[in-house]
């Protein structure tokens, strides 16, 4: 399609070219489908220079307030949209914050990313979720993904593998990010070693899976079930240790086979408890690591035909929402998951100067006490 270039700014803009569609369409009109409306468009449209049209975008110089009016008016009936790479070359752009999990069904891990989007959309920003499905290599594409996107924060969630791996994958991913001008934001994962330019959102595992035991013990409860989780992630390491603390607090001997390590899943609940029973350990009361893992554990006593709470009572961890509705109603640790994805970005977007290993924050968790738990027979 050929325009005509023998014209005035003035009579530019109101040039017009056939529609095929029907109608007249202006010049440079995203819906010629000839392709996108450039700054050059809008400055003839604007009877102004590109540099007049790229002051008055970017607002650091000082412009007539109808030159603002033209050159507005111009983005407008052209839909002109800025080149964000461009912008963000510049450092003018607000970046989006990057959510990176292993896995977004889990219902604890949807709050954490609905707390990152509120957060991030009070403070203008997009929020991105990205899936990992717990492969390093994938992570390793996501964060240089972010990095080229020049995300404002990168939020890593979830417990991790503590090896000399992971701590120099993460090392990497902090210094990297650090140096294109973005964060990386660590939750549910404790402080990495040394002077690194990161931030920490933990809750308080440990104490959380204390009062979970705890709980049970003060009720008159003796031989306990611990389902934790992969005794290689940081979560589930944290949680036995606040289990292994209530059983000193109360001076229960421990035993080997109640301490049941195994997958945080409804299945796994299920598979550990239906084991426990078929060996024929003598059980009264059980600590699930997830409140997942407690959905198992009930199906499995309720197959066996045992009563809950009357034969044996149950904690879970996590309080997700469909824990009150549970029957019996489920006592549980609540997580402030939402709390997390707000502090999470509040605490990237906040900081003035580089902050080093120290920015470390741990929300506190604590005890819903409902009908799962009684005493003993």
């Amino acid at each position: 399609m050929q325009y005509r270039h023998d014209v005035t700014p003035s009579e530019n803009a109101s040039a017009v070219s056939p529609n095929p569609r029907g109608g007249r369409r202006r010049r440079g009109d995203s819906a010629s489908g000839d392709r996108p409306s450039t700054i050059r468009d809008v400055a003839e449209r604007a009877g102004v220079s590109v540099a007049t049209v790229s002051r008055t975008l970017a607002g650091n110089y000082p412009v007539s307030t109808v030159t603002r009016s033209r050159v507005m008016d111009a983005v407008k009936s052209l839909h002109y949209v800025v080149n964000v790479h461009a912008k963000a070359l510049s450092g003018r752009v607000a970046g989006p914050v990057a959510l990176v999990l292993s896995d977004i069904t889990g219902p604890s891990l949807a709050h954490v990313a609905a707390g990152v989007e509120q957060e991030a959309a009070v403070r203008g920003r997009l929020s991105l979720v990205c899936a990992t499905h717990g492969n390093p290599d994938r992570e390793n594409e996501l964060v240089r993904l972010m990095r080229e996107q020049h995300a404002a924060a990168v939020v890593l969630v979830g417990g991790a593998v503590q090896d000399e791996a992971y701590f120099r994958r993460m090392a990497e991913y902090a210094e990297a990010l650090d140096a294109a001008g973005s964060r990386l934001v660590l939750v549910g994962r404790p402080p990495l070693p040394g002077d690194l330019p990161v931030t920490v959102v933990d809750y308080d595992n440990r104490g959380g899976a204390f009062q979970a035991a705890d709980h049970l013990f003060a009720q008159g409860h003796r031989r306990v079930l611990f389902l934790g989780g992969d005794p290689r992630l940081s979560t589930a390491v944290q949680r036995r240790e606040g289990y292994l603390h209530a059983l000193r607090a109360h001076d229960v001997p421990y035993a080997e086979e109640f301490d049941i390590p195994g997958l945080y899943t409804r299945v796994s609940g299920y598979r550990r408890t239906h084991d426990a029973l078929t060996a024929g350990l003598d059980f009264t009361g059980v600590v699930a690591g997830t409140d997942m893992v407690a959905l198992g554990v009930l199906a499995a006593l309720r197959e066996a035909g045992l009563d809950i709470p009357g034969d044996v009572s149950v904690v879970g961890y996590d309080d997700v929402p469909f824990a009150p509705d549970l029957s019996p109603s489920l006592t549980t640790v609540r997580v402030p998951y939402e709390d997390l994805g707000r502090t999470a970005v509040r605490m990237a977007m906040e900081r003035t100067e580089r902050v080093t290993g120290d920015a470390h924050v741990v929300l506190s968790t604590h005890l819903v006490i409902r009908r799962s738990v009684r005493e003993p027979r």
